[in-house]
């Protein structure tokens, strides 16, 4: 399965999805013009990698900022993560950034994935 590599600019995130290492990450801002374009290529990855998945699988979100629209869009990435079992999400946030945190806990809520709360 190849890695899916996109590398992070001001306004999308830089995202790895490795399965032969096990790293599977999301992280930086996320204000993509097109959000559901964006981020296409990693639902596409996630249903792949969910026919053949690790026995348990850590997936990371390193989220300074996200838009509205990305938050639609995170919320579809995690509803299709919520399908692999083993799945377990791991959510940094800035320990100044209560916003971020929140929105963590919101997902949490929506989702039927353990969440383990980091700070950085």
């Amino acid at each position: 399965m190849e890695v899916l590599n996109l590398e992070g600019t001001e306004d999308t995130p830089k995202i790895f999805l490795d399965k032969g290492n096990g790293i599977f990450e999301i992280s930086g801002r996320s204000l993509p013009e097109d959000s559901a374009e964006f981020y296409q290529p990693v639902l596409d990855w996630i249903e792949e990698y969910s026919a053949e998945a690790h026995p348990t699988t850590e997936f990371v979100f390193k989220l300074e900022y996200f838009n509205t629209a990305s938050s639609k869009l995170i919320l579809d990435v995690l509803m299709a993560l919520e399908d692999i079992d083993g799945m377990k999400i791991i959510w940094y946030f800035d320990e100044d950034d209560e916003d971020m945190e929140e929105a963590g806990e919101e997902f949490s809520e929506l989702v039927e994935i353990p969440f383990e709360f980091k700070t950085y």
